[in-house]
């Protein structure tokens, strides 16, 4: 193939897709200097131009273009078919790549990431933990969950439940102020108030008598729930904590706090691990992803 390296040409497909070099980078796990010396090569080897480097940014010439449309199915045809020959191994192994927001990531996944992981020793993980929105394929992550609706139609989504949120107050805030058996007694109580459920100053709880709205207020207010949980821990009022926080062998995330109200619940976001839908997608990806929705339905998300 007039001395063309195929990796080189594999370099060029994800600068493509993701943008740019910094991108290609990481996804490829890379250094930049890597990436370029690869575009270049194929550049020299191709005999023209493919991308415009200007010191910003960096975008398809029209051979560019033209190339990656005729190339990209062909490299996607390799990985795919490389990926399934690992897979004919009698043991998952290879590195999953899965990206969730904060507080869902430290007590989902720690769980499931680490059961996997007893199970399986030859998988490795790279997980990132935040609130930005990552381009699965433009990033090559395999997996994310995502607690919105999906805006993006190349993803393919399995749902994991909903993050229903119960009240919880420490004893010592109760024993100073008196337990609501009442959904409007709250408007008599400080909340420590967790700023994405909160519209306005009014709270919907959904219970055995359909919904209630209550006006409620609180000094206290924040958008991070582990600063909510140790806000109510310290006795600075009652507050929305999710309750798969409180499953099975995780009781200790909740530890000391007493669930107020309990049969009723703030309706949360809908759950959802999902993927790429034009990637092949491996065998320990697929492994992981049921494991990921068994431990779901373990912590009764939803409930």
């Amino acid at each position: 193939m007039n001395g063309i390296d195929l990796n080189d040409v594999a370099t060029f497909v994800r600068v493509a897709e993701g943008g740019g070099v910094t991108a290609a980078a990481r996804v490829l796990g890379v250094p930049k200097s890597t990436v370029s010396r690869s575009l270049s090569r194929l550049e020299r080897a191709l005999g023209v131009r493919l991308v415009q480097r200007t010191t910003r940014s960096l975008a398809l010439t029209d051979a560019g273009r033209g190339y990656y449309e005729r190339v990209r199915g062909m490299v996607e045809g390799v990985a795919h078919a490389t990926a399934e020959v690992v897979d004919m191994g009698t043991e998952p192994r290879g590195t999953i790549r899965i990206t969730a927001p904060v507080d869902i990531g430290q007590v989902l996944l720690a769980d499931a990431i680490t059961s996997f992981s007893q199970r399986y020793p030859q998988v490795r993980f790279d997980v990132s933990l935040t609130s930005r929105v990552v381009d699965l394929v433009a990033e090559g992550y395999d997996l994310a969950v995502r607690a919105s609706p999906l805006g993006d139609s190349s993803l393919v989504a399995r749902k994991l439940g909903a993050a229903n949120l119960g009240l919880f107050a420490s004893p010592k805030y109760l024993a100073r102020h008196g337990t609501p058996v009442k959904v409007g007694e709250l408007a008599e109580h400080e909340l420590v108030l967790f700023r994405p459920v909160f519209v306005g100053s009014t709270l919907l709880l959904s219970g055995p008598d359909g919904e209630e709205r209550v006006a409620v207020h609180g000094a206290i207010a924040g958008d991070d729930l582990f600063f909510v949980q140790r806000a109510i821990g310290a006795g600075a009022g009652i507050g929305l904590l999710p309750l798969f926080f409180a499953a099975s062998d995780s009781r200790a995330d909740l530890k000391g706090l007493q669930r107020v109200l309990p049969r009723w619940v703030l309706r949360g976001p809908g759950l959802a691990v999902v993927a790429p839908s034009a990637r092949h997608e491996p065998r320990r990806v697929k492994l992981f992803r049921d494991a990921l929705l068994a431990e779901a339905r373990r912590r009764g998300l939803g409930r």
